[in-house]
């Protein structure tokens, strides 16, 4: 199809801006309803520079399914569109069918939200477990039927569970979940069933029908519930994984009755879970997960989670790094049972170690590090591997005593070393260290590795959920196999996958390498996925445990988590919370020429979206007068028809205030750069600009305004998985931080305290920084008010 005039060439460039296919936009240019419907929804929702094109393709879709009945509230489903609470095609139907029955009356936002599953999160694992269900509850009649399965009953199916959950997504891991189970297509199955056969299978088919429609369509509270996949304490006596071994034998760990019943007097039958971090560094906010799933669990069963530090390594450890995690726990919002160390154990962990060299099962090595990698890669025994009992005893007991230099020798145990899995070759179970600990002084010169310590401690502390990341999978063999030999109760390991999010890293050791190398300011710099950070940012602990439990606690290893994701979850608490404020970022001199100099008029402007006008606690005062200032990226000096700003001869509308109009523009001497602008108001508001810009007045005549600071932030690195790279500080954004020193803001902001929240209006939310004085206050930005991520392919 050829577009013939100028007219059509615009539209067609419009639409091609918003994301259409070519072949789209050109057959919708040919129709000239479905065009001006559609050029309209784009200038109401503001996004003729372009959006993307999954925004772009849910424009069309309300362009030419809108209920016209309700055209008064087309705006507010773009608003919704454009903020992505609204974005899928299940979201959007929902959405006409609510507008269609409402028509042109009024009606709650709430209700609105209800019936679109706005803020409902439904993960990519959440719908792969649930396609994984429904085909282990249809397989045999999939297997039947086998490419004859009708496809669309089975995305029926997983609608009924997940009603928001992304169609196109369903349908692909259904036809991928198809395949995995049939395999290639044969020629039976391209032939068509008989008439006969169809014949027969229709009651079956109604039948079907007919009961999954008597099934409720809420998901039960069993599924809503991430921590009932969690078995009872009591049931803690099954097979918790079996350990093979290179000679045939196989180990199948799990409690005795007399074990498990033991247990179970001591804790009551409670469950008792356990958040044990290093203290080598700050909390990042896949800890924020770790602990949601630890102290969550623990609450939700009415148990006992413990904070537990794992400072088994003296020489990484800080007081600073144990203060900060405890203050960043109670910030998450959660309570421990009791907060311990795993030094704490330190000599029921030494008498153990002495009862594992009596019982055979390790030695004392002598081995360098690059020895036993060598010997470990080639699967050969230590020389020392089977040195006499006595001996080992001995031995050990001199390196308590420090007769034995650093580095000389260690406690191996004796697991096995032709084992497949690398975590069976005869691990450290302790090193000699001539380095005091920050909790248990300078009594060791012996520490335990983790991995001799932290099943033991699990145990001795009664764990019955030990919960950790799914790197850990492969340790699960040694974890039961220390805790057999030692013949002591075996709590219950469940695995989950890691949180990771795109564009930074959340390496402890790529982190602590920023911070020491100063390429970020601090573990708490904002820029970092760290929970100071994200505190320091203005991220509530909220908005994360909101992001956490969207992610839910599942096995499959999702990789990369969008960062938009998170920051969906950071705006929705801070539209709620935020009190709003004028703030001008660059700012730009505005003469009013008809305001007579020494007016200053005190205007009220909303503190909150929804401000009742009979309260006044919901308004600020903002001065208005014969100076003021916008942002210099809301003027230009040729105008069009798709820019709102200010221009010569153009009025716009100053929020809160009056209409303006470009009567002069100053210029420099350079003849380009705009050095002031001159206006006249309107002061019957007469006029009614489509434009509506944010501004700040001078307080009183020839007084500047309050000079703030304002720090943005942007993503910390250019690639989604920075850490992947050779050269991941070569990945690093320079672009990640931009400070503003002079900022204006309204006068009302002056005393506002250290973590204050603010929308600056246009511009995003905003946080008032550590950095602040008395004399000076300093802004960090938390978030944009829309997402800025998802243009440019996402990044």
């Amino acid at each position: 199809m050829v577009v013939k005039d100028e007219k059509s060439e615009k539209s067609l460039e419009l639409f091609l801006k918003i994301g259409l296919d070519e072949r789209t936009a050109r057959n919708t240019v040919a129709n000239n309803k479905v065009t001006a419907n559609l050029t309209a929804v784009i200038h109401e929702a503001a996004v003729t520079d372009g959006c993307d094109r999954a925004i772009g393709n849910l424009l069309y879709t309300v362009a030419t399914k809108f209920p016209t009945n309700a055209l008064v509230h087309r705006p507010t489903l773009l608003e919704y569109i454009i903020s992505s609470k609204i974005k899928t095609t299940a979201q959007l139907d929902a959405a006409f069918s609510f507008f269609a029955a409402t028509g042109s009356e009024n009606y709650k936002l709430n209700e609105f939200e209800d019936a679109c599953g706005v803020g409902v999160e439904v993960s990519e694992e959440d719908i792969e477990q649930t396609v994984k269900e429904i085909f282990e509850e249809n397989k045999s009649t999939i297997l039947d039927l086998r490419y004859r399965t009708n496809v669309g009953e089975l995305i029926g199916q997983v609608r009924k569970r997940l009603p928001w959950a992304d169609s196109k997504f369903v349908k692909q891991l259904i036809d991928a979940k198809l395949y995995e189970l049939l395999g290639e297509r044969t020629a039976a199955d391209n032939e068509k069933p008989s008439k006969k056969k169809e014949r027969k299978e229709k009651p079956a088919k109604v039948e079907d029908k007919k009961s999954s429609e008597d099934t409720p369509a809420q998901p039960s509270e069993e599924e809503l519930n991430p921590y009932s996949i969690f078995p009872l304490p009591e049931e803690n006596f099954r097979v918790h994984t079996e350990v093979f071994f290179s000679d045939g034998s196989v180990l199948r760990c799990s409690n005795t009755k007399e074990m498990l019943d033991k247990h179970l007097k001591v804790t009551g039958g409670k469950v008792f879970t356990r958040f044990p971090p290093e203290p080598n560094g700050y909390l990042h906010i896949g800890h924020a997960k770790a602990m949601f799933v630890d102290f969550g669990l623990a609450k939700e069963r009415g148990g006992c989670c413990y904070l537990r530090y794992d400072d088994t390594n003296p020489e990484a450890e800080k007081k600073e790094y144990i203060n900060h995690i405890e203050e960043i726990v109670q910030w998450m919002g959660w309570e421990p049972f009791k907060i311990t160390y795993t030094s704490d154990y330190f000599q029921d962990l030494y008498d153990l170690a002495v009862e594992l060299i009596r019982r055979g099962h390790a030695y004392v090595d002598h081995q360098t590090p690059e020895e036993i990698k060598e010997y470990r890669e080639k699967k050969m025994n230590s020389p020392w591997r089977d040195r006499p009992i006595a001996e080992s005893l001995k031995l050990f007991d001199e390196m308590r005593r420090g007769m034995i230099e650093e580095g000389k020798a260690t406690l191996r145990m004796k697991q096995d070393m032709q084992s497949d899995n690398y975590n069976m070759y005869d691990l450290i179970a302790y090193r000699i260290k001539f380095t005091p600990h920050p909790h248990a002084g300078d009594k060791w010169c012996i520490y335990p590795s983790y991995d001799y310590a932290h099943c033991i401690v699990d145990s001795l502390e009664n764990i019955t959920h030990s919960l950790c990341t799914l790197e850990f999978e492969t340790r699960r063999a040694s974890y039961y196999w220390l805790l057999h030999a030692l013949g002591l109760y075996q709590p219950y390991v469940w695995e989950y996958s890691r949180l990771n999010i795109t564009n930074t890293v959340m390496s402890k050791r790529k982190l602590n390498f920023l911070v020491t190398n100063k390429y970020v300011d601090g573990w708490d710099d904002p820029r970092l996925m760290t929970l100071a950070g994200l505190r320091r940012r203005g991220v509530t602990s909220t908005a994360i445990n909101a992001f956490v439990r969207g992610i839910g606690i599942t096995r499959s290893d999702c990789s990369m988590i969008r960062l938009d994701r998170l920051e969906y979850h950071i705006r929705e608490e801070l539209n709620k919370t935020a009190a709003r404020t004028l703030v001008v970022l660059h700012p730009l001199k505005v003469v009013i020429t008809n305001l007579e100099s020494g007016t200053v008029l005190d205007l009220d402007a909303r503190q909150w979206p929804d401000a009742q006008t009979d309260v006044s606690s919901s308004f600020y005062k903002v001065p208005f007068s014969r100076v003021v200032y916008i942002e210099r990226s809301d003027f230009r000096m040729k105008d069009s028809k798709d820019y709102y700003g200010l221009a010569p001869g153009k009025s716009v509308l100053l929020r809160y205030a009056y209409p303006i109009k470009c009567t002069e523009v100053i210029l420099a001497e350079d003849n380009e750069t705009v050095v002031e602008i001159r206006a006249e108001y309107d002061p019957l508001k007469k006029t009614k600009p489509k434009g509506v810009l944010h501004w700040v007045a001078e307080p009183s005549p020839g007084i500047d305004p309050l000079k703030v600071e304002v720090r943005l932030f942007e993503k910390l690195f250019n690639s989604e998985n920075p850490s992947e790279l050779d050269d991941w500080l070569a990945d690093l954004n320079p672009h990640s931080k931009e400070v503003i020193p002079d900022a204006y803001a309204v006068p009302s902001v002056q005393n506002a305290a250290v973590g204050d929240g603010f929308q600056f209006e246009r511009l995003g939310y905003f946080v008032v920084d550590k950095d602040s004085t008395s004399e000076r206050l300093v802004f960090n930005r938390t978030v944009t008010l829309k997402d800025g991520y998802s243009k440019g392919g996402g990044k």
